[in-house]
C-alpha cells in the first residue's frame, strides 16, 4: 500500500522541484533566494605591497627600522614583507629574488655588500620594481631611486672632535669597521678626519663585519697585542657593545669605546660612571623609517620626493645621556 501511495505523488513532487529549479530571480534582493553580486563588490586589495631587506635584523637597530617602515605603511593600509639575510651577501640576493618572486611593487634595501648587490639591483630594475636605498648606500644609485638615511660622516665626526677633547695630546687608536658596508666606511672616513693632525696614532684596523662576536674576538686579539690603547672607534653600536665586553673581561683601563647608533643598550652604558663606553654618534631608525615609507609611497602614487635625504647625527655621551633615555631610540 504504501508502495501504491509513493507511485501516485512521486511525479507531482518531481514536478515541484522541476518548477523550482526553473524559477527566475525577480522583485528585490530579499524576494530572491539567489542574489547577484553587483560588479565591483568583492574588490581586490589594491594596497601597495613593499620589501624590506636590511643587513641583519638581529642588530636591534635594522629591527626598529623594520617596524617605523610598518607603522607608517599600516597607517595608509599598506604592507611590509621582511627578510633577514643575516649579513650574507648571497642569502640577501636570493632574498631579493623572492620578493620579486612575491610581487612586491618597491623595496626598501640596506645592502649587505654595497657592491655585491649590483646585480639583484639590476634584476629589480628590470622588473620594474623601484628601490628605496635607506641607512647603508648601494654603489650603483643609478639603480636605486632615493637614498634616506644618517649622516654618517658625520655620526663618526663627532666620536672624533669628543676624543680630541678628552685625549687633548693624542693617543693610540684601533679601528674596528667593514670596507663593505657603505655606512660605516663614512663613520670611520668622519672619525679619521676629526682626529687628523691631532696627535694620533693608528695602531690597528680590523674588518668585523658589523658584526658583535667578530668584534669581541678582534678586539681581544688588540688587547694582548698592544700594551697601551687609549681609544676605540667602532662602525656601529653592536661592535661597540662586542669591543666592550673584550676590555671588561680583560681588567683594562682607560680605554675610551665609541659607537654609532645610540641604541638602548650602549646609553645604558654610557650611562654608567664606571663604564670604558664613552659616546656614540647617535641617529633616529625611527625617523628613517617614516621618511622612508613615505617616499616610497609618493614613488608608487607618481608624486613627487626628494632623491636624497640625510637625517641629523649628534654626540650622546655621559653628559647628555639622560636627556636622551636609555631605555629606547631618539
Amino acid at each position: 500500500m504504501k508502495q501504491k501511495i509513493f507511485r501516485m505523488f512521486f511525479p507531482a513532487l518531481l514536478a515541484c522541484f522541476m518548477l523550482a529549479g526553473c524559477k527566475k530571480s525577480v522583485g528585490t534582493p530579499e524576494d530572491n533566494a539567489i542574489v547577484e553580486e553587483e560588479p565591483g563588490e568583492e574588490e581586490e586589495d589594491t594596497g601597495y605591497v613593499f620589501g624590506y631587506s636590511c643587513i641583519d635584523m638581529d642588530n636591534p637597530y635594522f629591527d626598529t627600522l623594520r617596524r617605523s617602515l610598518e607603522n607608517t605603511l599600516g597607517e595608509n593600509e599598506y604592507r611590509l614583507i621582511s627578510k633577514n639575510p643575516g649579513s650574507d651577501a648571497q642569502v640577501q640576493a636570493a632574498q631579493l629574488q623572492e620578493l620579486m618572486d612575491e610581487g612586491v611593487d618597491a623595496v626598501f634595501l640596506c645592502p649587505v655588500d654595497w657592491e655585491a648587490v649590483t646585480p639583484a639591483l639590476e634584476a629589480l630594475q628590470e622588473a620594474g620594481i623601484p628601490v628605496i636605498n635607506i641607512d647603508t648606500q648601494v654603489k650603483e644609485e643609478s639603480l636605486t631611486k632615493a637614498y634616506i638615511g644618517s649622516d654618517n660622516r658625520n655620526a663618526g665626526y663627532v666620536c672624533g672632535e669628543d676624543l680630541k677633547k678628552r685625549c687633548p695630546g693624542g693617543g693610540k687608536i684601533l679601528l674596528l669597521e667593514c670596507p663593505s658596508i657603505n655606512s660605516i666606511n663614512e663613520r670611520i672616513t668622519g672619525f679619521e678626519q676629526a682626529i687628523a693632525n691631532a696627535g694620533f696614532e693608528v695602531l690597528d684596523r680590523a674588518d668585523v663585519n658589523g658584526e658583535k662576536e667578530k668584534a669581541k674576538e678582534a678586539m681581544g686579539e688588540f688587547l694582548e697585542k698592544y700594551p697601551k690603547i687609549d681609544g676605540v672607534m667602532c662602525g656601529n653600536d653592536q661592535v661597540a657593545l662586542g669591543a666592550l665586553e673584550a676590555v671588561k673581561e680583560s681588567g683594562r683601563q682607560g680605554i675610551r669605546i665609541y659607537g654609532v647608533d645610540g641604541s638602548p643598550d650602549v646609553k645604558q652604558e654610557i650611562a654608567k660612571p664606571d663604564s670604558p663606553m664613552t659616546a656614540t654618534g647617535a641617529q633616529s631608525p625611527i625617523r628613517i623609517g617614516k621618511a622612508a615609507a613615505e617616499t616610497g609611497i609618493a614613488i608608487l602614487d607618481g608624486e613627487k620626493f626628494e632623491t636624497t635625504t640625510y637625517e641629523d647625527t649628534f654626540l650622546i655621551d655621559k653628559g647628555n645621556v639622560e636627556m636622551y633615555g636609555t631605555d629606547g631610540w631618539q
